[in-house]
């Protein structure tokens, strides 16, 4: 019956799509710089390609961009297509860009029209906010002109700076938010660059001015350079986002292979060394013993950087610290497997797409969290250490070696950690590399090493279809077989239809210490299928997304299934921002072993199959108020749970952002019940872009502790500063520890 339903649905699908009318989005009108010829679809004919001017006479940087006679004689340019909300049609303003240069900078500015400019929104003035939910406009440079790595620039009115990296085209499953840190697959959030916007309201609309050092970028020697270039602009009360390289509605600014051509760049090697010291005070009050025990400690260190080539970087790391840095989001666990936990340290950030291997989320060769932090979360002193990453023609290198030292307390010995990587490119958006990968105790009488072996490759089918996948091999003293791992997959994504399937096997000794395993043991098939109907405004909906995925794990060792999960779903999106997930879950669970899933609740070996329902509701989120929720509900391991995750978000002005959350879970069982709550709110006020004031308050329940994160940051240059960082973790009667930080980092160019 299960498999009639989903045969039914998908063959309804087919037959809407076959329905659709696929015909032409019209042609890109070019104006300006810009050469295009031929009448061809905005998707698959030729893309765009604009010039960039040599400068005689800087610009001033002030936002106005009109009123500076140095843009006068810069061609503009600006017939963006939308993707959101009517896919295909020309955007709704007019906009204006211009690119010039000079030896040094890259300078881009943008005219951003507006018939209304009293209804401009402007959702947050912290640098780094995320732009979906506020007007804005963004570029993405392809220095490489390789169709998968590049560095995203924006603004939005208040004049915040926005930048991330961009690898293998920003694809990747490990979610994470962009002001808590973190890495989203292929996408860097954290990269901090130096560089300089400014922006300005006026009656027509507003404005931007972009001064992009050459030194802040990486790229291939030679003076005649031609890169990938792509432009966004956000008009957030018509929930808008077009481009100036058409892009279907199911890509976005990182869909690189889609991008226009940026030509004409005549550039000299920059000379690019910074020495970024820091200054550190720490005071610490631990209440867990008797009596309470206060301490006192300062701390100095450091990076350098080094631009062997434009496209090749070295590393030094003295002490490293990472004090500035907010704590993780608490979890809580209600399964038999591992919880992911995202990086959000910065040098560990910078460029770590060059270092991945493997499936993110699932099974990561490489993971950097394994360096400096300890099982239990506790800090382990980081010595120092070097990378070497980037580019030679095309191949991508990378290098890291990272030395911790011992902590007695825990019986942590001296660890040496290394990486060697390389990433050979391909025509076709194709690729094949390898890893090495060593972990190596130090001390005295210490012998125990960790080293695994990876290759992993791309092979692109055209632009719609690409065949990836890994194989690896872990070496562990005492584990003589089985310790291999590797997964193949295929999907598809073109013409609003996007189809996958995959296979991974886990043996039962793979152990990469340095990396990271949602689980053990296993062999996973994996499918789905997914669908983008535009609906264009036909009852007020913008957007159907029917689909349907499965995937099952089957234990490596007894070939028996051990997890089985179905899932079918459709997502409805509104013109008015508002979206609504309606899915059903069909799951099946196999426990080998009695576990315990909560103190004194144990789930006896056997096998459990149940139904659930989802349901996720979302509101507009460039709303001075709005809100999400997610409820599943259905059968949990022979009996009953309930899990609510609700998100509510009041924004005053561009000033003052709060997010209030919840997690739940209430656990029926017939062999003992539960529930699990964790409590969150994030506080954050912008004096200015780079004047910051954010807390973090949680509490969880299993454990019943609180915690507490507040930091003030005093940004000067690519995420150095002041930093004064408060944190206290307690009980319900007391706390058990406290801290308070002041730090002091500052970057300076040695050579330039």
């Amino acid at each position: 019956m299960r498999f009639s339903i989903i045969f039914i649905i998908c063959f309804a699908g087919y037959q809407l799509g076959l329905a659709q009318t696929n015909g032409s989005l019209g042609t890109l009108g070019v104006n300006g710089s810009n050469t295009m010829s031929g009448t061809t679809s905005a998707y698959t004919g030729v893309r765009p390609t604009t010039k960039a001017h040599k400068l005689t006479r800087r610009p001033v940087i002030d936002g106005e961009v009109l009123a500076d006679s140095a843009w006068s004689d810069i061609p503009a340019f600006g017939d963006l297509t939308q993707t959101q909300p009517y896919a295909g049609q020309p955007i709704s303003e007019m906009t204006e860009v211009r690119i010039c240069y000079d030896k040094e900078n890259l300078y881009l500015s943008a005219v951003c029209h507006d018939k209304t400019p009293e209804k401009i929104i402007i959702s947050d003035s912290r640098r780094d906010a995320s732009l979906d939910a506020t007007d804005a406009f963004l570029f993405i440079l392809d220095t490489y002109k390789d169709g998968q790595n590049g560095f995203v620039f924006g603004t939005n009115p208040a004049g915040i700076e926005y930048d991330a990296q961009v690898d293998n085209e920003g694809q990747g499953s490990v979610n994470a938010n962009r002001q808590q840190g973190g890495r989203i697959g292929g996408i860097n959030l954290n990269w901090d660059a130096s560089w300089t916007v400014k922006t300005k309201v006026s009656a027509i609309g507003w404005s931007a001015e972009f001064a992009i050092p050459f030194r802040t970028l990486r790229y291939l020697s030679g003076k005649d350079q031609t890169w990938g270039v792509n432009f966004q602009r956000n008009i957030q009360k018509n929930n808008e986002a077009a481009f100036w390289s058409p892009i279907p509605v199911e890509f976005n600014l990182h869909r690189l292979s889609m991008e226009g051509t940026l030509t004409d760049l005549e550039l000299q090697s920059p000379g690019n060394l910074k020495v970024i010291p820091y200054v550190l005070g720490n005071v610490t009050a631990n209440n867990l013993v008797s009596p309470r025990k206060t301490s006192t400690d300062a701390n100095v260190g450091g990076d350098i950087k080094y631009s062997i080539t434009p496209s090749l970087t070295l590393d030094l790391t003295y002490n490293t610290d990472f004090a500035q840095v907010e704590v993780d989001d608490q979890q809580v666990n209600i399964d038999r497997f591992n919880l992911f936990f995202p990086e959000k340290r910065p040098f560990f950030l910078e460029n770590a797409g060059q270092f991945g291997v493997g499936s993110p989320g699932e099974v990561e060769m490489f993971f950097s969290r394994r360096i400096g932090i300890g099982d239990d979360g506790s800090i382990v002193p980081i010595v120092g250490g070097a990378r070497l990453s980037g580019k030679i023609n095309h191949t991508n290198v990378g290098f890291l070696s990272m030395f911790t030292d011992q902590v007695e307390s825990n019986s942590i010995a001296k660890s040496n950690y290394t990486i060697a990587r390389v990433s050979h490119e391909f025509a076709k958006l194709s690729r094949i590399g390898a890893a090495f990968i060593n972990k190596e105790n130090l001390g005295p009488g210490e012998d125990h090493y960790n080293r695994v072996l990876a290759i992993d490759g791309k092979w692109g089918l055209g632009k719609k279809a690409q065949l990836t996948g890994f194989l690896a091999k872990s070496s562990t003293p005492g584990i003589e077989e089985n310790d291999h791992s590797f997964k193949l997959n295929y999907n598809y994504e073109w013409n609003k239809l996007n189809v996958g399937a995959g296979y991974s096997e886990l043996g039962s000794g793979f152990n990469p210490e340095v990396g990271f395993l949602l689980r053990n043991s296993f062999r996973k098939p994996e499918a789905n299928i997914l669908y983008h109907w535009r609906m264009n405004g036909k009852a007020g909906l913008l957007e159907l997304r029917p689909h349907i995925s499965y995937r099952s794990y089957w234990n490596y060792g007894n070939k028996k299934l051990e997890t089985s999960f179905l899932h079918i779903d459709n997502h409805w999106e509104w013109e008015n921002g508002m979206e609504v997930h309606t899915g059903i879950n069909f799951t099946t669970e196999g426990v080998f072993t009695p576990f315990e899933i909560a103190t004194g609740v144990i789930v006896p070996a056997g096998s459990y199959s149940h139904n659930e329902g989802q349901f996720v509701w979302m509101t507009n989120t460039s709303k001075n108020i709005s809100f999400n929720v997610r409820e599943v509900i259905g059968g949990f391991f022979g009996g009953h749970r309930a899990s609510t995750t609700f998100g509510f978000n009041v924004r005053l002005g561009d000033k003052f952002t709060s997010e209030w959350g919840l997690n739940s879970n209430i656990v029926r069982l017939p062999y003992g019940d539960f529930n699990t709550t964790i409590l969150r709110s994030r506080i954050s006020y912008s004096f200015t872009p780079r004047l910051y004031v954010q807390s973090l308050t949680q509490f969880n329940d299993v454990l019943d502790k609180w915690s507490f994160n507040l930091r003030l940051g005093w940004l000067q240059q690519s995420n150095t500063g002041l930093f004064l960082v408060f944190n206290e973790n307690r009980g319900l009667d007391r706390f058990d520890n406290r801290s308070f930080t002041v730090k002091y980092s500052r970057m300076f160019d040695v050579i330039r």
